[in-house]
C-alpha cells in the first residue's frame, strides 16, 4: 500500500551497512485439509494466482535498481562496525515549547498526519472528530500557505525551532518527519496518538467505537480478547486479513513466502485486556497492501474497493508472533509512545514496516501486545502509480528480520537501554544503518526531554517452550469468506480439481526442505525458484558459488556441495527430509507423490547418469577411487558393510548423477557422519553422493521413482526445452537463466500444474 507521501528521502549523507550472509526463516506447513473441508476453494485460488502473478511481476522487474533498504553489494568496501552510543538520560535538559503559538495548549488525544498537498476532504473529516486534536506535519513539498481550521500545522521552519535533536536526522521531503509531530504531541500532554494519513476517513466518525481508548479501568482489564495460538511450531508472523474475511489479500510487510498460507486458525486462545498498547486498524477500500498485490490485482484503471468483516472480533498477537503494522491507521497508547520512531535510513515504503516489527519485539519486554481491529477507516484508491522498486528489498529481507527479532535477547536493565541495543543490533545485521542508531539515541533523549516516562520492564520468559493448549482453553472462530470481486476468479469444477491437487502436493511435501544449487545468475533466478517451489515445500534454501545476503543465497561449491548440507540439516531439525536439486534439473513435483519419503531417492539406475564427469580423465578417477577407499576404511561397521555389499570393489567406484536426490530424516545423521569422514579430502559430488547412499542403505532399498526421470547427456543447449516432459519426475538437463526461458518453462510445466498458467 502506498503510505501517505512515501517518496524516497533526499539526504546528502551516504549510508553504509555491514553486509552479512543470512537465511530465510523457517516456514511452517499449515493444515490445508481443514481448509478444504470448509470449501474455501475460490479464495485459495485467488491467493495462489496472486502468488503466481506476483512472481511474474518480480521477474519482469529484475532490472529495477535496488531500493534504499541499506543493503550494499558484497564487492563494495565495508565500513567500520556501527558503534553503540552512550545514553546518559540524567544529563538531558527539559525541552519546553517556547517558540510555537501553541505553547500553552494541551490535549490527551492526538491525530498525527503528514501533509504534502492542500487539505483533503478526508483530513477535514479528521478535524471534526470530537475529542481529538489533528497535528499536520509539513515537508518541503507542502504548500507555503497550507492552512486548515482546527488543525495545528508545523512547517519545516517551525519544526526546526522546537529544539528536538531528531530534526537533524530527518529528510526534508518525507513523511518520516512525523517523528517531530509525535514528540510535539507528547510534549503537549498526549496519552493516545492515532497515527494516520490524509487519505482515510474514520468509519462512523468515532475512533472510540473502533479502538480501546481506555486501558486502565477494571472493565478494560477484565475483558477477554481473542488471541492467535502458538500451537504451530516456528510460526512467527500472521496475515490478519484472513481473520477479517479476505484470504486472498495480504498486507504490506508480510514476508512473501508467507503469502500462500491462506487457511484460517484451527483455534484461538484468550488474553486479558489492558495491555494492548499498539492497536492496528484494518482499512476498507484500499487497505495496506504491497506493490506486488496492487500492481497485479487491479483490473485496468478500476480502483480497488476491498471490504473486510466488520463483525469479526479483534484479535491479539501473543509474544513470539508478529503482524505487519503501518503508519496510517494505528493507535498508540502512552506506554508505547517510544515505539513511534520512524527510521530514516531505509526506504519510505519500508520505514513504518520495520518500525512495526522492531516495536513488537520491544513491546514484549514490558508485557504489552498488539491487537488488530475490524475495519476502522475507509481509504479511496486514487489509482496512482505504485513504486515497486522502493519495496523490492523489503520483500527479500523482512522474513529474515522477523526471525532475527524473535530470537533477539538483551540483558539491559531499562527499556530505553534495550531500545538502543536493539537498534544497534539491527544495524550490525544490515537492516538499517548506523544513522538510525544515532537517530534512536536522539529520539530517546528527546523523549526524556519532553517529560516522557519510560515504562518499567517486566519479567517475561521468552525462551519457555510452548505448552500444549488444553481443550477448555481453545476458542473457535471461523472467518467469513467475503467476496473479492476485483480478483476476477471464477470457481469451477476444473479449478476445484486443480486446487485439490495442489493441496495434496503441499500436504505431502510441506515438511520437506528443498535445497537448490543455482549455477546461473541468482539475481535473475533466485526469487523465481523460491516462488515456484516454495508453494510445495516447507522452504527453499538456495546455494550458489557467490553468496547474496539480499536474496538469502548462501555460498557453496557445486563439486563438493554435499559438504555444505549438514549445516542446513541442523537448521531444520524437525523436517521429514531434504531434497537436493541443481538448477539444471527441473522437478515435476506432481509426479513424486508415490515416492516413499522414508527411503533414499537417487537416479542410480539411469544409465546416462553414470557417464564420465566433464573434464576429468581416467587418472583423475584413479585418484578419486583411492580417496573413496580411504574413506570406506574408516567407516563404522554398519556403513562399511552396506557399502561393500552394494558391489564396488577396491579398484572401482560408483558414479551416477547427483543433480537430484532425497535424504529422509532417518538417514540424516549417517549422511552427516559420512561428510565428517570425508573431511578435507577432495572427493567430487558425483562420486561422494553415490558412495554415501550405498553406505547408508542397500540400493535395492532405494525408492526407484527417480530412475524414471529424463536424463540426457550431450544435448544441444538450443533445444533443451524439447527434452521436457510433464509425465516424468524430473528432467535433466534443462537450464533456465532468463525471464523468457522461465516463462517458456512455466508454460510447459502447466501441463502438470495448470495453475502455473497464471504466470503467463
Amino acid at each position: 500500500m502506498m503510505v501517505q507521501d512515501h517518496s524516497s528521502p533526499k539526504t546528502s549523507k551516504t549510508l553504509y551497512l555491514k553486509h552479512k550472509v543470512t537465511h530465510y526463516s523457517d516456514t511452517k506447513n499449515l493444515d490445508f485439509s481443514t481448509w478444504v473441508s470448509e470449501n474455501s476453494g475460490k479464495l485459495l485460488v485467488a491467493s495462489l494466482l496472486t502468488i503466481s502473478v506476483a512472481a511474474l511481476f518480480y521477474f519482469r522487474t529484475a532490472s529495477v535498481p535496488t531500493s534504499t533498504l541499506c543493503f550494499q553489494n558484497s564487492h563494495q568496501s565495508r565500513p567500520q562496525e556501527p558503534k553503540l552510543p552512550e545514553l546518559d538520560l540524567d544529563s538531558v535538559q527539559p525541552i519546553l515549547d517556547k517558540s510555537s503559538p501553541f505553547s500553552s495548549f494541551h490535549s490527551e488525544q492526538w491525530i498525527v498526519v503528514s501533509v504534502s498537498d492542500y487539505p483533503s476532504s478526508s483530513l477535514q473529516s479528521l478535524v471534526r472528530l470530537k475529542g481529538w486534536q489533528v497535528l499536520a506535519i509539513g515537508n518541503s513539498r507542502t504548500p507555503k500557505d497550507w492552512n486548515l481550521k482546527g488543525a495545528i500545522y508545523l512547517s519545516l521552519e517551525q519544526q526546526a525551532s522546537l529544539g528536538f535533536r531528531v530534526v537533524d536526522f530527518l529528510p526534508y521531503d518525507s513523511y518520516v518527519r512525523k517523528s517531530v509531530g509525535y514528540l510535539f504531541a507528547i510534549q503537549h500532554g498526549a496519552k493516545r496518538i492515532f497515527d494516520a494519513d490524509d487519505r482515510g476517513e474514520v468509519i462512523g466518525g468515532d475512533l472510540g467505537k473502533h479502538f480501546d481508548l481506555e486501558l486502565d479501568g477494571a472493565t478494560a482489564k477484565k475483558q477477554k480478547i481473542l488471541q492467535y495460538s502458538l500451537e504451530i511450531e516456528n510460526k512467527t508472523v500472521v496475515n490478519p486479513y484472513i481473520h477479517f474475511g479476505q484470504r486472498s489479500v495480504w498486507p504490506r510487510g508480510l514476508p512473501l513466502e508467507s503469502v500462500g498460507f491462506v487457511n484460517h486458525e484451527e483455534f484461538y486462545t484468550e488474553v486479558s485486556g489492558g495491555r494492548q498498547y499498539i492497536q492496528q486498524g484494518i482499512s476498507n477500500g484500499l487497505p495496506d497492501v504491497d506493490s506486488v498485490f496492487y500492481s497485479t490485482r487491479k483490473v485496468g484503471s478500476e480502483a480497488l474497493d476491498i471490504v473486510f468483516d466488520e463483525h469479526a472480533p479483534k484479535v491479539a498477537l501473543p509474544q513470539s508472533l508478529m503482524v505487519p503494522i503501518n503508519s496510517f491507521n494505528t493507535l498508540f497508547h502512552y506506554n508505547a509512545f517510544w515505539s513511534l520512531m520512524l527510521p530514516v535510513s531505509v526506504s519510505t515504503m519500508a520505514s513504518d514496516v520495520l518500525r512495526g516489527y522492531w516495536a513488537q519485539r520491544l513491546l514484549w519486554e514490558i508485557d504489552g501486545f498488539v491487537v488488530v481491529y475490524p475495519p476502522t477507516i475507509h481509504r479511496d484508491d486514487k489509482v496512482e502509480a505504485y513504486p515497486f522498486s522502493d519495496e523490492k528489498d523489503l520483500h527479500v529481507n523482512v522474513g529474515r528480520l522477523i526471525k532475527f527479532l524473535v530470537s533477539w535477547r538483551s540483558e539491559k536493565q531499562r527499556l530505553f537501554e534495550k531500545i538502543l541495543k536493539l537498534s544497534h543490533s539491527m544495524a550490525l545485521e544490515g537492516f538499517w544503518s548506523e544513522n538510525d542508531v544515532k537517530f534512536t539515541a536522539a529520539w530517546l533523549q528527546d523523549l526524556a526531554a519532553v517529560g516522557y516516562q519510560q515504562p518499567r520492564l517486566m519479567k517475561v520468559q521468552l525462551d519457555l517452550q510452548k505448552t500444549t493448549v488444553q481443550r477448555g482453553e481453545k476458542k473457535e472462530f471461523v472467518p467469513r469468506k467475503l467476496p473479492s470481486v476485483h480478483l476476477g476468479v471464477e470457481e469451477s469444477g476444473t479449478v476445484n480439481y486443480e486446487i485439490g491437487n495442489l493441496i495434496r502436493w503441499r500436504k505431502n511435501f510441506g515438511n520437506v526442505v528443498l535445497i537448490m544449487f543455482v549455477t546461473g545468475p541468482v539475481q535473475q533466478t533466485a526469487l523465481e525458484w523460491r516462488l515456484l517451489y516454495g508453494r510445495i515445500f516447507k522452504t527453499v534454501v538456495i546455494l550458489s558459488t557467490q553468496a547474496d545476503a539480499d536474496l538469502a543465497v548462501e555460498q557453496g561449491q557445486l563439486d563438493q556441495v554435499y559438504k555444505y548440507l549438514p549445516r542446513i540439516f541442523e537448521r531444520f531439525n524437525s523436517t521429514e527430509g531434504f531434497l537436493f536439486l541443481q538448477d539444471n534439473t527441473i522437478l515435476n513435483y506432481w509426479n513424486l507423490l508415490q515416492a516413499d519419503k522414508s527411503k533414499l531417492w537417487i537416479a542410480n539406475k539411469v544409465p546416462t547418469s553414470r557417464n564420465m564427469i566433464n573434464g576429468k580423465d581416467s587418472s583423475w578417477l584413479v585418484k578419486q577411487a583411492e580417496l573413496v577407499k580411504k574413506v570406506v576404511s574408516t567407516m563404522p561397521v554398519h556403513l562399511q558393510v552396506n557399502y561393500k555389499e552394494s558391489g564396488p570393489t577396491d579398484q572401482s567406484i560408483a558414479l551416477c548423477g547427483s543433480e537430484v536426490f532425497y535424504v529422509p530424516r532417518r538417514f540424516v545423521q549417517d549422511f552427516v557422519d559420512l561428510v565428517d569422514l570425508v573431511g578435507d579430502l577432495d572427493i567430487h559430488q558425483k562420486i561422494a553422493v553415490p558412495m554415501f547412499f550405498m553406505a547408508m542403505d542397500l540400493p535395492q532399498n532405494f525408492d526407484t521413482l527417480l530412475n524414471k526421470m529424463v536424463y540426457k547427456t550431450g544435448a544441444s543447449s538450443t533445444n533443451l526445452l524439447k527434452l521436457y516432459s510433464a509425465q516424468v519426475p524430473a528432467v535433466h538437463p534443462l537450464v533456465v537463466s532468463t525471464e523468457s526461458e522461465f516463462i517458456k518453462l512455466i508454460r510447459l510445466m502447466a501441463a502438470g500444474d495448470p495453475l502455473l498458467m497464471e504466470l503467463v
